[in-house]
């Protein structure tokens, strides 16, 4: 099933698109909301997809999203999520179940892809989470053209 999706998504466009919205902003949470929403609705196996923001030494909090509610507050000790922020590495998990640790915001949440967002100035800002109800649901072409559009945009973030 993801093999149709990749055949189907124009990953072109839509980096066209977010970089064309982004374009001049460096306000971290305007960059999130602007690309939490692009991708969400470009994106056919993503059931959630937003940002959880480091608002404090080793912690972070949920920033804008799309999709049903996601978990307030995340330990870098705990989850993909804390597992991405902690080692800095992009982490695509096929089976939550199987993910040592994982934290269950939603029970419907068979896969995720999580990426750890750098400003251009090397400072951790936070993670993109993109949740899928599809188990194996993320690729590594989504990767190769998620790690580049992150650094672009967010190169000038405060």
């Amino acid at each position: 099933m993801a093999a149709l999706w990749v055949i189907k998504m124009d990953r072109t466009a839509i980096t066209n698109a977010i970089l064309a919205l982004t374009e001049g902003e460096t306000d971290t949470v305007a960059l999130m909301a602007t690309l939490a929403c692009e991708i969400h609705n470009h994106h056919d196996f993503a059931d959630w997809t937003g940002f959880y923001r480091v608002v404090a030494p080793e912690l972070l909090k949920i920033g804008p999203y799309q999709g049903g509610h996601g978990c307030l507050v995340i330990p870098f000790s705990r989850g993909v999520c804390g597992a991405s922020a902690r080692s800095g590495r992009v982490l695509n998990v096929p089976d939550v179940d199987a993910f040592p640790d994982h934290i269950a915001c939603a029970s419907s949440t068979r896969s995720e892809l999580v990426l750890p967002v750098w400003n251009g100035a090397g400072k951790l800002l936070g993670v993109l989470d993109l949740d899928s109800d599809t188990p194996a649901a993320f690729t590594q072409d989504d990767e190769d053209w998620l790690v580049p559009l992150l650094a672009q945009v967010f190169e000038k973030a405060e």
